[in-house]
């Protein structure tokens, strides 16, 4: 390197510095904005440490087995004792309004008959053939709603129409195409509960923590090992969840159904009462259809338990 060269690059040092002290010099000459003066916080009030509640009434916190068990005997006392008080002071006529005592005469009485048993097994197997064909639609078909999105995009816009379509308006229909045996009631209940238990399992299935999907994958699983190892055994107590609650639907259209078009059931008897004024046979009816509902209901319950048990 030459002597001129040298110069050069320390002349040119110089001036960038110069050049720098000068441009500081300039910005410290610009007034600055004044900063708004800083406000404190205000002190937060002083509570008292509160007082440590009961489990009944924390929240999701567990009670214990005591207390569950006295507020499900309670669940059905306190009605029953309103029954009872209301019945025994006449506050409501007794032609509107039977007894305990009444009903369940009334109801021992259809039961030595055999009228009442043959009218609810009657009543089940229109629910077993209806709900149970839908099931069997609605369970595979809102898998693949939920598992792929090409079969959600052309599923969901026609079932979310035809959802909003009440049940009981296809009645007539059903009358016109089938007649007037087993199959328009059938029919009935499987058009209303073939939809709402389809768009449920799809909500079921597509709960799936997706990291259980990609874990799969990583592990080498294929597709359809993922659909059948993974997908469907964690969805399997959601989908029975969705039966529990749409097998309650199942029983109010049947009711309706046989209401309408039927010669047997439980429906056809609580009409036949009617005519006759026979309000203690209709709730000894409506008492055994709640019983057998809350039956299903357990017996689902313990079967999402046992089967869904590895399910968080």
């Amino acid at each position: 390197m030459t002597p001129g060269s040298v110069d050069e690059q320390a002349a040119a040092q110089r001036f960038l510095e110069a050049e720098r002290a000068s441009r500081a010099s300039d910005t410290a000459t610009v007034d600055a904005p004044a900063r708004p003066e800083r406000t404190e916080w205000p002190a937060l009030p002083v509570r008292p440490r509160p007082k440590p509640s009961s489990s009944l009434l924390s929240i999701r916190k567990p009670i214990s087995h005591t207390a569950r068990l006295t507020l499900l005997v309670l669940s059905f006392v306190i009605p029953l004792l309103a029954w009872v008080v209301l019945s025994a002071t006449q506050a409501v006529p007794e032609t509107f309004l039977p007894g305990p005592v009444a009903t369940f005469q009334a109801g021992l009485e259809m039961a030595q008959s055999g009228e009442l048993f043959t009218d609810l097994w009657d009543t089940v197997q229109r629910i077993l053939y209806g709900f149970g064909l839908a099931v069997l639609v609605s369970v595979p078909l809102g898998i693949v709603m939920g598992t792929f999105a090409a079969g959600n995009a052309l599923f969901e816009p026609i079932l979310s129409m035809m959802r909003y379509l009440p049940a009981s308006a296809f009645i007539p229909l059903m009358m016109i195409w089938l007649g007037v045996g087993e199959e328009p009631k059938i029919a009935v209940l499987f058009v209303g509960t073939v939809f709402f238990n389809t768009f449920m399992t799809a909500d079921v299935v597509r709960s799936v923590p997706r990291q259980l999907i990609n874990v799969s994958y990583t592990l080498g699983a294929r597709r359809n090992e993922v659909l059948r190892k993974v997908i469907i055994p964690h969805s399997v107590p959601g989908i029975i969840d969705a039966i529990r609650v749409n097998i309650a639907a199942a029983w109010n259209l049947v009711v309706v159904a046989e209401v309408v078009v039927s010669t047997t059931g439980l429906g056809r008897r609580i009409m036949q009462s009617q005519r006759f004024l026979e309000t203690d046979q209709i709730f000894a009816i409506l008492i055994l259809i709640g019983i057998c509902g809350v039956i299903i209901d357990i017996a689902l319950r313990l079967l999402r338990n046992r089967i869904g048990r590895w399910v968080a």
